[in-house]
């Protein structure tokens, strides 16, 4: 009697082995092609299990990738930070932070919520919008 595979995400019973299967890796803007992994994989659904060594290379990599795009999203707030002549405290107080907000986004402490990266966005493509802002 021959045991075939089950699925753990949709229960499909005839997983296939995969010895080059291909990840595209994605978070916040960053992106990474990861070849030649291997293990078992759901023609249904596309789940999948890695084998131990590529379950190791695709954590290394998915953490390599959320590193680079923290280190860039840092970057870029303090990059806009500066171009619009803000000191951190400035900063917190227009997107509504608290008084140690912007020093934490720059150190990659935390994200700000979308909303912050959103308006941050829209200040470095119309930073005479800061005015309106301002008086407001």
């Amino acid at each position: 009697m021959t045991m075939t595979r089950q699925c753990m995400s949709c229960g499909h019973h005839g997983m296939v082995r995969d010895e080059d299967h291909q990840e595209h890796l994605r978070f916040n803007g960053e992106s990474v092609v990861l070849t030649g992994l291997t293990g078992w994989f759901c023609p249904v659904c596309g789940d999948g299990e890695l084998d131990p060594e590529s379950s190791v290379r695709f954590a290394t990599v998915q953490d390599d990738l959320i590193h680079r795009a923290r280190a860039r999203q840092r970057e870029e707030i303090r990059r806009i930070r500066k171009k619009l002549r803000l000191t951190q405290s400035e900063a917190a107080k227009l997107t509504g932070g608290g008084r140690n907000a912007f020093s934490r986004y720059e150190r990659g402490e935390v994200s700000p919520m979308p909303a912050v990266l959103h308006l941050l966005h829209l200040l470095d493509r119309h930073p005479e919008l800061l005015q309106e802002i301002e008086r407001g």
